[in-house]
């Protein structure tokens, strides 16, 4: 490759690195529920997906926290659980605006909606 070929590329890069940076990260309000007995696990992330993936993770390196999920996990892997995003939390134009208190009040809310204690 010539060498301006290698600075579109790598400027490409950068402006690619830079967008990922900026981008608004997917925060939100996640479950894990074992279909064989309803049990859930409610919880609220600043990225959401990243906390399904270590969840996930830490099921199949048998160290999950929720010993109910990871039995169920051991029995029949991850057809016997239902990953899901509940709700995501939208990019407000206030930079200040304050997204840890709307994740606590929206796992709140999706608390009561479940029955699950606070």
């Amino acid at each position: 490759m010539d060498s301006s070929a290698n600075q579109i590329v790598r400027s490409t890069r950068r402006v690619a690195a830079r967008q990922a940076r900026d981008t608004f990260p997917p925060m939100g309000i996640y479950a894990i529920r074992d279909l064989a007995s309803g049990h859930l696990l409610l919880g609220a992330s600043s990225n959401v997906h990243a906390a399904l993936n270590r969840a996930r993770f830490e099921l199949r390196m048998g160290k999950h926290a929720d010993r109910v999920l990871q039995a169920e996990w051991n029995r029949s892997s991850v057809d016997g659980l239902a990953f899901g995003v509940l709700e995501l939390v939208t990019e407000r134009e206030n930079a200040e605006y304050d997204y840890a208190s709307e994740l606590k009040a929206l796992e709140q809310i999706h608390r009561e909606l479940q029955g699950l204690a606070p």
